[in-house]
């Protein structure tokens, strides 16, 4: 869902189209070391998301420019001049505090690690706690009353005009959970939208940005037909086993 590296895509097709190296400065990737998701198919490519790769990718910014470059996924096929300066010490798996929040709404290590589980939720009727001192810690919506937590969104520095702003909220408090989920969990959404209770509101919102963010639009099917979360992940599986094909190419750091 982080657009740094669909930022990267359009500097290296300027650098390609211009005869300029880029040069990239590798950084750690909280979410490096494996992958899982749904891989995104082409109908579903926007910024959020430009190419066929899961939800979590399991490369570091460095090695996803490689890849970019290296399955000639550049406009036209183009190829730019490339350059990484890798990391010293590095392994995939190992997990590194984050010292500074990349954006105002991942706060901490916490929001960071919950990231790729609740981000689904910015295509519902739900709150992701943006406009609390919670963001991506929390979920939470008016219409899902038997959950337990209890938020209301107000304005702040994140946030001018959050989701769902000044309405009280039921969800869950998801800040004591453990701080190395290494992968994505699908209980949390699942269980909102079964206890979600609005005739008049789509769980899903009506400009189908649930899929653009899943990247398909087969896994709200999949959740509105009932299917359960070992189903769902089955059906990521051979697309997961093919995309590993293409990432074990790029792979730069032991794990």
């Amino acid at each position: 869902f982080y657009t740094y590296i669909s930022t990267l895509t359009y500097l290296m097709e300027a650098g390609a189209e211009n005869n300029v190296e880029v040069m990239v400065l590798d950084r750690p990737n909280p979410h490096d070391g494996y992958t899982d998701g749904p891989v995104l198919k082409k109908k579903w490519a926007s910024f959020v998301g430009m190419h066929e790769v899961p939800v979590v990718y399991g490369l570091t910014i460095g090695e996803y420019g490689k890849m970019v470059n290296g399955e000639k996924w550049l406009k036209n096929g183009v190829q730019a001049k490339y350059t990484i300066i890798p990391m010293k010490n590095y392994h995939k798996k190992q997990r590194y505090p984050i010292l500074d929040k990349p954006s105002p709404n991942l706060p901490n290590d916490k929001a960071i690690n919950l990231y790729p589980s609740l981000c689904f939720f910015e295509g519902t009727q739900v709150s992701v706690g943006r406009g609390t001192d919670l963001p991506f810690q929390i979920y939470g919506s008016p219409w899902t009353p038997d959950l337990p937590y209890q938020f209301t969104p107000k304005p702040n520095f994140g946030a001018k005009d959050p989701f769902l702003n000044g309405k009280l909220c039921f969800g869950e408090n998801l800040s004591s959970y453990p701080t190395d989920l290494r992968e994505i969990n699908l209980e949390w959404l699942i269980k909102a939208y079964k206890n979600y209770k609005n005739q008049e509101l789509d769980f899903f919102l009506k400009n189908l940005w649930f899929d653009t963010l899943a990247g398909t639009d087969e896994l709200r099917k999949q959740i509105i037909a009932g299917k359960s979360i070992g189903e769902i992940k089955a059906s990521w599986k051979s697309g997961l086993e093919d995309f590993e094909k293409i990432r074990t190419k790029y792979i730069l750091y032991e794990n």
